[in-house]
């Protein structure tokens, strides 16, 4: 399936693309080695940003997520977008040499990527910004509410979509065969303005953006340089010293993967009328650059940020702590079920006499009962027992029995002369 391209200039009219991407060479090698990058890059990713997710909805359970954390959160949910939407969909274009699409898809294909990239760039401009408030005061908490941060994400959200629309609208399908060809067909009265798009569109995504960025962590870097007086919290200095690499690190690896890509645009879409077209290789890897991004940015996030590696660890030991309980557990009730089935004394026809249940069973209570009924015992009698057992539990109680001797020697010959 390809995806002819006429712009105002009358080479680009020649130039051939395939849908969801740059077909590369018709080579075995290629139509191997791209797809299975790109399955590792999306499993990779996926298992990356989910763990990202995860452990920023745990943290959230203790404390209200910062402005930093949330920017981190858009850019990991941009990630996750393009790892389950895009990634699967390019490693079967390059495995196969052409591929059925709908309408839908063939228009939206490239908007898509392109609005989730954008979302990345212009979060990293706003975190660059946040950084740097927070390195200039690291001591000082502010507190933003969560209806600014909502509505700060969506507007990067909003405003990233709307940009690349014209790729949407200008596109179109072609039955052709048995195959659907991708094509832009732009009408002669807005051929201007796809030539004022192709050219402000990457200065507005990528350049001012980045720009903005890499001023702002200058300065966030500077602000982290300066020596802390007694009275500065040291700990929060060297927390936002290390904030600030970490994001500037990530700024700096965005920038670099996603730098070839926009060379190929421009060398497309300005190239001169005799010039050479890029060529396949180079598309597929800048693509390749681009969408591995997403699998990069996570580990990233995982491995330089203290907050989220605390949380990482402190899921691996709420996971391994129910675990052992949960095996503690079991290896009781396989205790009591052993000691119930296979009881220590086995019960035995001779040694019935040691086996004496400790509450009467339901014969024994019957038998008593009847004897209570055949044999009733008086009143007098059933109290002289009982005061005589008291004065027993007495005697076995008193500190000294040596005095109550002779009175109780008394006592029984008294008893006897009335007998």
């Amino acid at each position: 399936m390809e995806t002819n391209f006429s712009t105002v200039n009358s080479s680009l009219s020649k130039q051939t693309l395939y849908a969801f991407g740059f077909q590369p060479l018709d080579l075995g090698e290629w139509t191997f080695v791209t797809p299975t990058l790109l399955v590792l890059i999306c499993l990779l990713g996926l298992a990356g940003n989910l763990c990202v997710i995860s452990i920023f909805l745990y943290n959230s359970r203790k404390a209200k997520p910062s402005l930093i954390h949330s920017l981190i959160l858009n850019i990991t949910i941009s990630d996750l977008l393009l790892l389950m939407f895009s990634v699967p969909f390019r490693a079967a274009v390059y495995s196969r040499s052409t591929l059925t699409v709908g309408w839908f898809m063939c228009r939206t294909a490239d908007w898509f990527i392109h609005a989730c990239m954008s979302v990345k760039s212009f979060t990293t401009a706003i975190v660059a910004r946040s950084c740097f408030i927070y390195a200039s005061n690291p001591a000082k908490q502010v507190t933003i509410p969560q209806i600014t941060i909502c509505a700060v994400m969506m507007s990067t959200w909003v405003i990233a979509s709307v940009l690349p629309l014209p790729e949407c609208f200008f596109t179109d399908a072609k039955q052709n065969d048995s195959s659907i060809i991708c094509f832009i067909n732009i009408p002669s009265q807005a051929q201007k303005m796809m030539a004022i798009f192709v050219t402000l569109y990457p200065l507005i995504v990528y350049f001012i953006p980045f720009t903005s960025a890499f001023f702002y962590f200058w300065r966030a870097y500077g602000q982290c340089q300066r020596r802390g007086t007694k009275t500065q919290n040291l700990r929060n200095q060297m927390r936002s010293r290390r904030l600030t690499i970490v994001l500037l690190s990530v700024t700096v690896t965005f920038c670099i993967m996603w730098l070839p890509e926009w060379i190929s645009w421009f060398w497309f879409w300005h190239q001169p009328l005799s010039g050479p077209s890029p060529p396949h290789a180079f598309r597929t890897l800048a693509q390749v650059l681009m969408l591995s991004l997403s699998c990069i940015n996570p580990f990233i996030f995982l491995v330089m940020l203290e907050e989220f590696k605390e949380g990482f660890k402190d899921i691996c030991n709420s996971f391994t702590s129910k675990k052992s309980l949960v095996v503690k557990d079991k290896d009781e009730n396989d205790v009591k079920d052993k000691g119930t089935l296979t009881p220590e004394v086995q019960p035995d026809s001779n040694s019935s006499q040691d086996l004496v249940p400790e509450h009467p069973t339901t014969n024994d209570s019957k038998l008593e009962r009847e004897d209570s009924k055949e044999n009733p015992v008086l009143p007098d009698v059933e109290q002289f027992w009982n005061e005589r057992e008291a004065n027993l539990s007495d005697q076995n109680n008193d500190p000294i029995p040596w005095e109550h001797e002779d009175k109780d020697t008394v006592g029984s010959e008294k008893l006897s002369t009335k007998m």
